[in-house]
């Protein structure tokens, strides 16, 4: 992938009459879901071949042939649901989360591939609004909410998803007026081990992300160089490619309103955060480390792709397609998915 990486670089850099037309660079290549009234926020990759994506009308899908066909496998009865996040373990067990107030989140879960699902967790607080899960490995997994009674709400399983509970709010700091998390990626909360997790925040006076290394239990904040000051604004997505070296991602999500310091950095796993010297251009949603690399890692939005090759101090662009979620595989699977049913591999 490093490899990859350099090609992705290249491809920036040498002008278009230059181009061997047989010899293409990696590149996103569309694949067919059959699916283009869904919006698919969530994506879950577990290898080149197979992935997961969920999204809006209750929809899930799943390939095991590298998108060439792709299984409408959305539980029964979920059609009125926003999925926003889906995190699988492998081609037969996966655990979804949709969002909303109250009721609307929900966490169901399969090990059959999807022909059944078990609804593991309906939300029952009013004051609830759940974003995002991730998962430590196989057992061990978090959702967050966005504040409630003024700070952020942790949702905890230790049997693969099968039961969850919530854990004290006793380690978590205040929120700030107005602080959220944005479901738009299903990277506002990511994990790196066995025990860090990291939670993205928008929407108040400072972007901020929080980091917990006992599962959950206790966290710090940390403020963010990204947009801030605004509801439309904040950290939209983290990646952390060991507990120590992390990306975070985001801006102001409206279309007319400018991104100018849309990704920033952190070495010393999110204590402190530096912006990036060269930014994506526009407001990004998704991000992951490109596998089997030290520096490399791609941004996805609305408005296109951006590479960096050194670790998150510059972007490029190398593609204008539209896409909400990006995530890399160490078999050297790279897939996004976005609106109008778009999902993508990474080909080269």
């Amino acid at each position: 992938m490093a490899a990859c990486a350099a090609a992705l670089a290249a491809l920036t850099a040498v002008p278009a009459q230059a181009q061997e037309p047989e010899r293409r660079a990696p590149h996103w290549e569309l694949k067919d879901t059959g699916a283009p009234e869904a919006r698919f926020r969530g994506l879950a990759a577990v290898s080149r071949n197979t992935a997961w994506v969920a999204g809006t009308g209750g929809t899930v899908l799943r390939t095991t042939d590298g998108g060439a066909t792709w299984q409408n496998v959305s539980p029964p009865g979920a059609g009125e649901l926003q999925f926003r996040d889906v995190e699988a373990f492998d081609a037969r067990r996966a655990v979804v989360l949709a969002i909303g107030e109250g009721e609307a989140s929900r966490v169901y879960r399969t090990d059959d591939g999807g022909a059944t699902w078990t609804e593991s967790f309906r939300n029952t607080d009013p004051k609830a609004f759940y974003d995002c899960l991730a998962f430590f490995d196989h057992r061990h997994g978090l959702a967050m909410s966005d504040p409630v009674n003024g700070k952020f709400r942790i949702l905890s399983t230790g049997d693969g998803g099968r039961t969850w509970k919530v854990l004290p709010d006793r380690g978590m700091p205040a929120a700030q007026e107005g602080e959220a998390g944005f479901a738009a990626s299903g990277q506002c909360l990511v994990t790196s081990g066995p025990k860090d997790v990291w939670l993205a925040t928008g929407g108040a006076a400072r972007a901020r992300v929080l980091h917990s290394a006992d599962r959950g239990r206790t966290w710090t904040a940390a403020d963010t160089p990204l947009p801030a000051g605004d509801p439309a604004r904040g950290v939209f997505a983290l990646a952390f490619r060991d507990r120590a070296r992390g990306l975070a991602v985001g801006g102001d999500f409206r279309p007319d309103q400018t991104s100018p310091r849309a990704a920033a950095r952190t070495s010393d796993g999110g204590r402190t955060w530096r912006p990036a010297a060269t930014s994506p251009p526009a407001y990004r949603s998704g991000v992951a480390w490109l596998p089997h690399s030290r520096t490399a890692a791609l941004a996805v939005g609305p408005t296109g792709t951006d590479l960096t090759t050194d670790a998150g101090r510059t972007w490029r662009t190398v593609g204008t397609g539209s896409y909400d979620t990006v995530d890399c595989t160490p078999d050297h699977g790279c897939w996004a998915a976005g609106e109008k049913g778009r999902v993508a591999r990474l080909e080269h």
